[in-house]
């Protein structure tokens, strides 16, 4: 990463000191270790995790003063456990974990941490443990994804996943093979999306009543989504727009700060 580096882990603990300060803002990516499917790598959300922070570091970190902690890859995958190969957290290590990280930023000096997180299944429990740090150890806490999942208020643009392409499917599978294509095997994608699911007003994925569901539930391939029409071309035009979009979230983060809303 040479002199220029941005990540802090690269950094000799004295320079990590005087160079990280309150106006800076950490980065702790989050991706995990999970099954998506028969076509895609247990290390999905770890590698746009780590890819989308790369880039945001250097089209912005100068500018912004971001660094960056090491991935968290093993995260809160519950609901993929059936899955031998998934590495999960369980909740209460997840939030331990979480509550140690905020612990040492402080010490650091920095205001600002920021969980960068790539896996959906971690959400609720990230909006917890931002308000608990805040709390605990006094920093300002922000929840950022890369791409925020249908069943987290995030706009599905594939018609034909009928908003429910959530886990493996097109989106994820085009950001894949544009990354990482090595890992990446379409002759073995399929689509699987609950169609029924979409026809009730509440109970589904982004509808008014939430439920708890294990990727299972909806079949035995563990995919939701349809991954058959991804490509490397849309899934680079979808990073431009993750790192652009990026770009103008984390300068709003750098300049809050709570005594500018105090009525």
């Amino acid at each position: 990463m040479g002199a220029g580096s941005r990540f802090l882990a690269d950094l000799p603990a004295p320079e990590a000191a005087r160079r990280c300060g309150p106006e800076s803002v950490v980065l702790q990516p989050l991706g995990a270790i999970e099954q998506h499917g028969a076509h895609l790598p247990l290390n999905t959300d770890l590698t746009l995790a780590e890819s989308a922070v790369c880039a945001a570091l250097d089209m912005h970190g100068e500018a912004l003063d971001l660094w960056a902690l090491p991935a968290l890859a093993y995260t809160r995958s519950l609901e993929h456990t059936w899955q031998p190969g998934t590495v999960t957290l369980s909740t209460e290590t997840m939030l331990a974990v979480l509550n140690d990280i905020g612990a040492s930023v402080a010490k650091l000096g920095a205001r600002r941490l920021v969980l960068f997180n790539a896996h959906g299944g971690n959400t609720s429990l990230l909006n917890a443990a931002c308000r608990d740090i805040r709390l605990h150890h006094g920093l300002m806490m922000f929840l950022v994804h890369p791409v925020l999942p249908p069943d987290h208020g995030g706009q599905d643009d594939s018609a034909d996943e009928l908003g429910m392409g959530i886990h493996g499917g097109d989106l994820e599978t085009s950001l894949m093979l544009h990354l990482r294509p090595d890992l990446v095997h379409m002759d073995v994608a399929a689509r699987h999306v609950p169609e029924a699911l979409a026809r009730n007003r509440h109970v589904r994925f982004g509808g008014s009543v939430s439920f708890g569901w294990l990727s299972d539930d909806f079949g035995p391939s563990g995919l939701i989504g349809d991954p058959t029409g991804a490509s490397a071309e849309a899934g680079e035009r979808a990073f431009r727009g993750i790192v652009s979009g990026l770009g103008d979230q984390l300068a709003e983060v750098k300049t809050f700060d709570f005594e500018h809303y105090r009525a």
